[in-house]
């Protein structure tokens, strides 16, 4: 839903960012900041700083920053609503109510009693687990080796042995047989009357992001088939947009979201600590789960079972992670089938080495391949690395596809320039253009590119730590002075909070509502400044940053002009001759 900027401030405004941040992260005060150790990496020293003059915090050890809302979305994984919602109520605001039209009301009520007729049959099947009837499945999973804390944690349960006991219970608690059938979890058969779709089961309730119960997955006690049955679809479970333990991954601290293939690897997983670990339910992996995924992580790591299937499944789920815009790698648990039977032989630190050694995925997509041709015959060998060829033409931008080129190289032992040959050739074939590759930039234009990027940072900064150097900079600067389109809009917005005498730099992240962006913006407000020079060196520096910044536009400009205009090279030499006069400037810091 969208809320006013007027609104998002209110709410950012009335949640002090050092009481909230003090909720999650132990704070210190020292001089105007407060420091701590940070949550969103590993460290020893505190790096972690928050800042109630600026009401900002940022990490000087791995560059995370923003405002409140911004710690909201990146510690919690909330998306930017619902962290606006969460501090929201922590203040006791109510933020405005989408208006229903009648219908959309009667639906919106549907999937609210659908929502509490899963939470009552997971209490139900809660309980069940734990009576003398679910001694069997309380033994089956004990025997599989799992704690009652996790157990617990992922709210496991027994159906009983008889096909109408939920039934029954939920028709007790007054819930129509047409809600009941709309669940999923009873099936209504015009001859043999109500049953439960699930009875002799174990059964593993599945939670949305926000852990409300919205079906679930039972796996019979038994010889009966199938062995494992999931919910059908309804209003409120849509199964290729739902991965079992995201509830409790999104808020990880783990790097990465672990792929597995079912239930009880995700179970095992998460006992043995790794807490990014999710399954998807009963199909196959689909873009909805990848733009999951990419919500709360970039990067993914595939678990599939190391026969046939699970290859076949791995290799589905890497062009869809790719076209969802995620890194992924794929991890060998050999000689061991499922992540379950690793863990139990050799446990969480083997796992944990394995996971670090995980294959780039287009190079396992590689290793795969190659099991398809003969290796031994020549005309066999070509055709595979023709096959490499093609499969490295999927890569469009042309330093990666180089890099690619380079790596796939280095493990067939073939020459690079060998292969980027056979990769023009096949764009050829194809009845396209060869694919160009475009000059790397050389390590002396990347290393200028970022200097004057480093010297924009810091002028920024600059601008917060002294206001007072506002009305001075803006008569030299114009946000079109600075490179990055970031850069501008936030000395756009700075210069107007200026105007207005009312400068406050966290107001600015709000702008911004993709967590990379609140980021960056906050990364501008932070740059170091250097500590114990005199005021001369100061503005000494001050005076060469201003420079720097408006001749590195002037550079720009000369490259698309027209030279052979007299009217341009006029225009050209007055703008060379301010800069000279710039270059003279003193900037005072009073």
């Amino acid at each position: 839903m969208y809320y006013p900027e007027d609104l998002i401030e209110e709410v950012r405004s009335r949640n002090d960012i050092v009481d909230v941040i003090g909720g999650y992260v132990r704070l210190k005060k020292q001089g105007s900041s407060h420091f701590g150790l940070c949550p969103f990496h590993n460290e020893k020293s505190p790096s972690f700083s928050v800042s109630g003059s600026k009401q900002m915090y940022y990490c000087f050890g791995c560059g995370e920053g923003g405002n409140v809302i911004t710690f909201i979305m990146k510690y919690e994984n909330y998306s930017f609503s619902e962290a606006l919602k969460f501090l929201a109520e922590r203040v006791g605001m109510e933020l405005p109510q989408q208006e229903y039209t009648k219908e959309q009301r009667r639906n919106a009520d549907e999937k609210a009693k659908l929502l509490e007729i899963q939470k009552e049959a997971a209490k139900y099947y809660y309980k069940k687990l734990r009576s003398q009837e679910g001694r069997q499945a309380m033994d089956y999973l004990v025997g599989r080796g799992l704690s009652g804390e996790i157990i617990h944690s992922f709210g496991l349960g027994y159906t009983g042995k008889y096909s109408s006991g939920l039934y029954r219970h939920l028709k007790d608690l007054g819930y129509s047989d047409q809600l009941l059938a709309d669940s999923g979890l009873i099936i209504m058969d015009e001859k043999r009357g109500p049953s439960d779709r699930f009875f002799n089961r174990v059964m593993f309730p599945i939670m949305d992001v926000n852990h409300r119960v919205v079906g679930f997955g039972g796996r019979v006690m038994g010889d009966a088939r199938p062995k494992y049955l999931n919910s059908p679809e309804t209003k409120i479970f849509d199964k290729s947009r739902n991965l079992y333990g995201m509830n409790f991954a999104r808020t990880s601290r783990k790097k990465g979201i672990i792929l597995c293939e079912g239930y009880m690897d995700v179970i095992a997983m998460h006992q043995a600590g790794f807490t990014n670990a999710v399954a998807s339910l009963g199909t196959a992996f689909t873009s909805g789960h990848a733009s999951l995924v990419k919500r709360y992580a970039k990067e993914a790591l595939l678990i599939y079972d190391s026969d046939q299937a699970g290859v076949k499944a791995a290799l589905r789920a890497i062009p869809i992670l790719d076209e969802a815009g995620l890194a992924s790698r794929v991890v060998d648990l050999s000689p061991y089938k499922d992540p379950d039977e690793f863990m139990q032989n050799l446990g969480a630190e083997e796992f944990e080495k394995r996971l670090s050694a995980a294959s780039n995925s287009f190079l396992f997509e590689i290793k795969v391949l190659q099991g398809d041709y003969d290796m031994t015959d020549p005309r066999q060998k070509t055709e595979f690395h023709k096959a490499v060829a093609d499969k490295l033409l999927r890569f469009t931008e042309s330093l990666e596809r180089q890099n690619y080129t380079e790596a796939a190289a280095g493990m067939l032992h073939i020459g690079v320039q060998e292969l980027s040959r056979l990769v023009r050739a096949e764009g050829i074939r194809r009845g396209g253009a060869a694919p160009v590759s475009k000059p790397r930039p050389t390590p002396a234009a990347r290393e200028k590119d970022e200097g004057i990027l480093q010297a924009q940072r810091l002028l920024i900064t600059w601008l917060i730590e002294k206001p007072g150097l506002f009305s001075r900079v803006r008569e030299i600067l114009s946000p079109e002075d600075f490179t990055d389109p970031m850069y501008q809009e936030v000395v756009r917005l700075l210069y107007e909070q200026y105007e207005q005498n009312d400068l406050q730099p966290a107001r600015i992240i709000s702008h911004f509502q993709e967590e990379e962006e609140q980021r960056r913006a906050a990364s501008l407000f932070n740059t170091r400044l250097q500590e114990g020079v005199s005021k001369e060196e100061q503005e000494k520096a001050l005076s060469e940053i201003i420079y720097k910044v408006k001749a590195h536009r002037f550079e720009k400009e000369k490259e698309q002009m027209n030279l052979a205009d007299m009217n341009v090279m006029q225009a050209l030499i007055k703008k060379r001759q301010a800069l000279d006069k710039l270059r003279k400037m003193n900037i005072s810091l009073d």
